[in-house]
């Protein structure tokens, strides 16, 4: 194993503004996405903010996905962190930005546990 974890940050834009502000929605895709990147689900834990947007998290076996959305933006930032080489987080980001019907993205993935960050350059990627 060369890093103890991945932790890939996406910023998210362009996302359909009803996903963004829709918990239970939100919720069901972030454990999908943890279950199709073959992780195990621990904890789920979301909460919905008025007027809009909604914050969670998904405590994986493997460390956790999380989760904050400004639907007045058209836009969600994510967290999904991975310890171990079984899982690859980029897996379950790519499924999240898909099903928030995301334009556009920007995704970093950093080596976690392995001595000064290197993090590589920003992937932006139009969907």
């Amino acid at each position: 194993m060369d890093t103890m974890g991945r932790h890939v940050i996406a910023e998210l834009w362009g996302c359909n503004v009803e996903k963004l502000n829709n918990m239970s929605f939100i919720e069901q895709v972030f454990v999908d996405a943890a279950l199709n990147a073959g992780a195990e689900v621990r904890e789920v834990a979301f909460h919905k903010f008025a007027p809009h947007g909604v914050s969670g998290v998904v405590i994986i076996s493997e460390s956790h996905l999380t989760f904050h959305s400004f639907p007045e933006h058209g836009y969600a930032s994510i967290d999904v962190y991975t310890c171990g080489d079984r899982i690859d987080p980029n897996v379950a980001s790519n499924y999240i930005a898909e099903a928030l019907g995301t334009t556009t993205s920007e995704v970093i993935e950093v080596p976690r546990g392995m001595g000064p960050v290197k993090i590589e350059k920003s992937k932006v990627q139009a969907l």
